[in-house]
């Protein structure tokens, strides 16, 4: 693919494509390639593809932040894979998302760069929808697993949009992929003027005192925690979709 480097520093979406083998990838590159199209002709949209744009895995944050906070709406596309995001895509999470910048605290006023923004997710899957269920394999309604993106917009105070999700994406036949593709154009063209907007909750407001966080030790081993945003997780999943979504 073509070097994917960001040309807009200023534009009202951002798009944030993580594949980490976009040769293998069926939606997910049609769905980066979309982006860039529509970038050429409108400078409000900009698309950056993390695993082409960071090879070393060393996020530019300054720049990331810069094109983050000039946006209205960020869109994370990527496949689900572990039912959570590929690695590069959580950590530009990690990088970016620092405490004071993206979230903390209104008594510092610390923290809300990113408060009124709309946060998006396009992702596709590797497993029919009817393998999210209770009695199939994922054991679990798709749903399920959304909390973790639905914080992190609620603690950096942004609107979570409704996700525009392609299950099945292994098997999904063409007419549906297009169709995927076409909605997500479409929409991405169209913000925001999307109807079911109107009907959204404002952005919620999710403090985080700053006796919360963690007094940075400079001698400990590993990076400094005062700049990471909040973690959490289990280990306790099993595999979903790891091909070419």
């Amino acid at each position: 693919m073509d070097n994917p480097t960001p040309k807009h520093i200023n534009s009202a979406i951002y798009v944030i494509a993580a594949h980490p083998n976009w040769r293998d990838s069926r939606v997910n590159r049609l769905l980066l390639q979309t982006t860039q199209d529509i970038a050429i002709a409108n400078t409000q949209v900009n698309a950056c593809d993390l695993y082409t744009q960071y090879p070393d895995y060393c996020i530019d944050v300054a720049a990331e932040q810069t094109r983050v906070t000039a946006a209205k709406l960020i869109v994370l596309v990527h496949p689900i894979q572990w039912y959570s995001m590929p690695a590069l895509q959580k950590l530009w999470l990690d990088d970016v998302l620092t405490y004071g910048w993206a979230y903390g605290d209104s008594v510092s006023n610390a923290g809300t760069a990113l408060r009124g923004k709309d946060l998006w997710l396009v992702a596709t899957t590797g497993g029919p929808e009817t393998s999210y269920h209770p009695q199939s394999y994922n054991r679990y309604f798709f749903d399920a697993f959304l909390p973790p993106y639905e914080q992190t917009a609620a603690l950096c105070g942004m609107r979570f949009l409704p996700p525009l999700i392609l299950h099945g994406a292994h098997s999904a036949s063409n007419a549906e992929v297009q169709q995927h593709v076409a909605t997500f154009g479409e929409r991405l063209q169209s913000y925001p003027n999307w109807p079911e907007l109107d009907d959204l909750e404002s952005c919620p407001l999710c403090e985080v005192p700053a006796a919360d966080r963690p007094t940075e030790d400079l001698s400990a081993a590993g990076p400094p925690q005062g700049a990471r945003a909040l973690s959490g997780g289990s280990a306790a999943h099993a595999v979903t979709s790891v091909g070419a979504n």
